[in-house]
Parts: C-alpha cells; sequence; structure tokens
C-alpha cells in the first residue's frame, strides 16, 4: 500500500535529530506505525510478536538490539519497557537511538520516571484535508501566523459532499471507502472502545452501556461547554445510577485512549470586569466518531445542519491542531461573562497568537469578524503581542482579506 505522505514525517526526523527516544502517541488507525516505520530502521512489533513475552522474561533489553531508529511498536503492551528503553539511551548516549509507538496511555507507574531529556512527544492524530487530498493547499497557517494576507480561487462546495468527507474522517486506512464503509468504521471503532479498549486502560471494570452512552453524549454535545453534571445526567437517564465522579474518570480514560480531547479555555489575563469562562469544549479526536455514536446517515446530517455546523466546528480544530505543530502553536477557545466567543486561539511559546472564527457559510462572516476585532480590542491593553491574524474559517468562498483588516479563508484550502 502506498504511503501518504504526514505532517509527522517532518516532525519526527526532527526529533530524532536532538533526543535519544521519540514516542508517537495517538489514538489507534490514525497512522502512527507506518509514520514510525518510515524513519525507523528495525522494528519491535510488541502487540503480534509471540517471540517478545518470552524475551520479557528473560532479558527485555534484548528486545532493544537492533538498527536504529529502532520502532518498538505498541510499547503500552508491555510498560515496563519503558524503562529499560530510558536506561539504554543514558547507556548509548546517542540521538535517535528509539521510536515508541502507542495508542493508549499506560497507568503512571510505568512511568514515574519521565524520560526528561531523553524522550521527546509527539501526538498524532488522523490526517488532516490537506493530508487527505481534500485540501488545495493555497493558504498556509504559518503565513497566517506571520501576518500575511491568504489568496485562493473559489471553493467549490457542496453541504453533501461535507458531510460524506465528515462521516469518512482523516483514517489513512479509509483512502480509498466510499461514505458507507466510513460510517461502519466509526460504529465498529465506538463499539470496540465501549466493549474493549477502555477496559483495557481503566483500573476498574467499566460499564460497556454506559460507556456508550457517554460517547453518544459527546457526540451530541461536540463542539459545546456541556459541563460533566449535563454530561451525567444523559448517562444516566438511560442508564440509572451514574455521576460526576465516574463521568470524569470515564473521561480521562478516553483522553488516554487518545479519542477525545478537551479543547482549553485560553488562560489570558484580561483587564476587564468581563470574567473569563474556564470550561473546556468537547471534541473528539475525528468528527467521524461523532457520526459513528449517533449511527448518522448523510441524509440526516443534512436535515440538522445546526449539528454539522458543529461538526464543522470540530473538523476546523482538528486540522488547527495538526497543522499548528509547525509552528509550535497550541489551540484553544475563548469566552468571556459577556458573552463574547471565538472558536479558535492558536497561541505559540514565543507568545504569538491569532484568533480564528469557524462558520460553515460565508453569510456568517461579518458578523464573526466583528467577534474577532472584539476580542483582538479587549487582549490590547493586556497581551504584550498584538494578534499575528485574525481569521474566519469557512466552508465555502475564496481567500482574502477584508478592508477591516480579518482575514477568511475556506477550510479546504489550508495546509501546514
Amino acid at each position: 500500500m502506498k504511503y501518504h505522505l504526514r505532517f509527522m514525517d517532518k516532525s519526527l526526523k526532527k526529533r530524532l535529530r536532538s533526543f535519544g527516544a521519540v514516542l508517537i502517541e495517538g489514538t489507534k488507525g490514525c497512522g502512527k506505525t507506518e509514520t514510525a516505520k518510515q524513519a525507523a530502521e528495525s522494528v519491535a512489533r510488541l502487540d503480534v510478536d509471540e517471540n517478545i513475552r518470552i524475551q520479557m522474561e528473560i532479558d527485555p533489553s534484548n528486545i532493544l538490539q537492533g538498527a536504529t531508529p529502532r520502532l518498538i511498536d505498541e510499547w503500552p503492551e508491555y510498560p515496563q519497557i519503558w524503562n529499560y528503553i530510558r536506561h539504554e539511551v543514558d547507556e548509548r548516549q546517542k540521538k535517535g537511538q528509539f521510536i515508541l509507538t502507542g495508542s493508549a496511555t499506560p497507568n503512571d507507574k510505568f512511568r514515574r520516571h519521565s524520560g526528561a531529556g531523553r524522550f521527546s512527544i509527539l501526538t498524532m492524530r488522523p490526517m488532516s484535508l490537506f493530508e487527505r487530498g481534500w485540501s488545495t493547499g493555497e493558504v498556509s497557517l504559518t503565513e497566517l501566523m506571520r501576518g500575511l494576507p491568504p489568496c485562493s480561487e473559489n471553493v467549490d462546495f457542496d453541504l453533501g459532499e461535507l458531510a460524506e468527507k465528515i462521516s469518512l474522517g482523516g483514517w489513512p486506512g479509509l483512502i480509498r471507502e466510499r461514505n458507507v464503509s466510513g460510517r461502519q468504521f466509526a460504529k465498529d471503532y465506538i463499539s470496540l472502545i465501549a466493549e474493549v479498549d477502555l477496559n483495557r486502560v481503566s483500573e476498574k471494570r467499566r460499564d460497556p452501556n454506559k460507556i456508550k452512552r457517554l460517547l453518544q453524549s459527546l457526540a451530541r454535545n461536540i463542539s459545546t461547554e456541556a459541563t460533566i453534571t449535563s454530561l451525567t445526567k444523559d448517562v444516566r437517564g438511560y442508564t440509572g445510577s451514574f455521576n460526576d465522579e465516574t463521568a470524569a474518570q470515564y473521561l480521562e480514560n478516553l483522553e488516554r485512549l487518545k479519542v477525545y480531547e478537551k479543547l482549553p479555555a485560553w488562560n489570558i489575563q484580561i483587564r476587564s470586569a468581563a470574567s473569563l469562562r474556564k470550561s473546556p469544549k468537547h471534541h473528539f479526536v475525528d468528527p467521524s466518531l461523532a457520526v459513528g455514536a449517533l449511527d448518522l446517515s448523510v441524509d440526516k446530517l443534512l436535515a440538522d445542519l445546526k449539528y454539522l455546523g458543529l461538526l464543522f466546528k470540530s473538523l476546523a480544530i482538528r486540522d488547527l491542531r495538526i497543522l499548528s505543530e509547525s509552528i509550535g502553536g497550541d489551540v484553544f477557545h475563548y469566552r468571556d461573562s459577556t458573552g463574547l466567543e471565538v472558536d479558535a486561539i492558536i497561541e505559540c511559546g514565543d507568545g504569538t497568537w491569532g484568533a480564528f472564527e469557524i462558520k460553515l457559510g460565508m453569510g456568517s462572516v461579518p458578523e464573526a469578524a466583528k467577534n474577532l476585532l472584539k476580542l483582538a480590542d479587549k487582549v490590547k491593553s493586556d497581551h504584550p503581542k498584538n494578534p499575528a491574524t485574525l481569521t474566519v474559517i469557512t466552508g465555502n468562498g475564496f481567500a482574502h482579506s477584508r478592508k477591516d483588516g480579518v482575514n477568511v479563508a475556506p477550510l479546504s484550502t489550508l495546509t501546514e
């Protein structure tokens, strides 16, 4: 099967030049192993090689012998290997010795030695629209964050096609598949999480029915700040006893599986009477999982354009997270007590930041632009830097810069 280039390829090679070991974390099926194999010179498959179990009992260090970089695939199958790798990196005193991949974070007791200075951690997600071949790449996020104006041709846009792409998601294994296969993949994925995977990372046995109900509640509340209490009530309405503490534990387990991702609130102190809201927004690592959890067809999505708009926001957040990796950026959301809300803030380590509103249609651009300008005005008295970009991400139209300085860029034009 042909390997499709990923933005992670460059990041991995860069980290291998600077660290003894690189850990690639990400949900199952996002392409970690195939990407790691492009940089590896030898491979140890801990999940399928029957000899591994014997080697772990006799001398685990033997697993680490081989041409470097050596890929230790699905290392959480034997989490104690972490410390052997850590010691081996110390002994060799060389860069680029190991690549580790895993779709779940083991219990912290196996990683009490953090590996600081030895390990670098990369988070991998399903493919962005550009990696999937669904973006023209005419607009660079890197250039936007440098303050450059965008430009593109007009985007051909069809709501039904968008719904199909959301349903298929960014899973590498579905590149040649159609929508029906994508829906079944997402449904099966959700079922496996509920019936197998979550119990694998939890210290307690979890009720698959309650897990599935929670996943459905998260799907209904995608791109929102729904509280733990509201999620709990949603689950309890179907399954009886279920409390906030249990819900929080379930969510923590889902985060360890890299299936569910919170979008944190931007933590800037603004000199304003309006206090900042700190609640995170709920997202799956890929919005197709929300479609799978609720068993939605394209026709059902087209019958509820408000919900399709929430899925579009989650799709854009997924891509912004992937694309911002190259500039060392983290993604947040903003909301204060006056009701001012901005969908995404990208902030880099040097303090450079940009604000993004995400709107399905061009008709919402004027109001979105007002929000962005209002935010910039609020922040200017407190933040050391002006925003590098104020951009409205849309589903249709063409990339351009408005007279007020706010940019407009269709999601299907974005690249790194």
